[in-house]
């Protein structure tokens, strides 16, 4: 899911980056600073969750949980990624700096979307699940297509590639899905508020 250093062209390193910028401000203007230590527990999970490695043939593909931090945290997952990002650049080379804000706005806005489309249906107990689901799946699905775009639009020698990384992240979609809704399903029972606390 993460870019490399010295692939996207210059207007998409640009693009994404301003777009990031734009998506953190409004993400850190909306924080709610009684919330500080939930956003930061769910940054370290997006942090950790991309350690979790899925072999996948050759090669492998790892837990991202975009999907439950547009859940939780509304706008907020924009600097709660771009922190995580940041950490994992600096400290695994997981992506790069250059490549941070394409990177961040592949991952935020599609969790952004699904929780904006997801959060009505959270409040009915009867759709809850399926609707953690979605959200958890739709944002991995969304985030390979941004990153294939992202490729695409830097170089169309790289379609190839876009394909093959939207097919691979087919299965983590569905494990991602799984996880969102299970863990939507549990906060309902012991921490409710946790779902209609985010400011969307």
């Amino acid at each position: 899911m993460h870019i490399s250093e010295g692939v996207l062209a210059a207007p998409v390193l640009i693009g994404g980056g301003a777009l990031t910028v734009i998506g953190t401000a409004i993400g850190l203007h909306r924080l709610d600073y009684d919330r500080i230590m939930h956003t930061a527990i769910l940054t370290a999970a997006f942090f950790v969750a991309s350690l979790i490695h899925v072999p996948i043939g050759p090669g492998s593909i790892h837990l991202v949980l975009n999907g439950l931090l547009g859940i939780l945290l509304g706008w907020a997952c924009f600097p709660a990624i771009l922190v995580a990002l940041l950490l994992q650049a600096v400290f695994f080379q997981f992506g790069g700096l250059l490549v941070l804000g394409v990177n961040t706005f592949n991952m935020a806005a599609p969790a952004l979307l699904c929780g904006y489309l997801v959060r009505p249906f959270l409040a009915r107990p009867r759709g809850r699940a399926l609707a953690g689901f979605a959200g958890g799946a739709a944002a991995i699905l969304l985030a390979a297509v941004c990153m294939a775009l992202s490729l695409a639009l830097s170089d169309r020698g790289f379609l190839t590639t876009a394909q093959l990384t939207v097919a691979a992240n087919l299965p983590i979609m569905l494990i991602e899905g799984f996880i969102t809704m299970f863990t939507v399903t549990f906060l309902a029972k012991v921490h409710p508020d946790i779902l209609s606390g985010g400011r969307p």
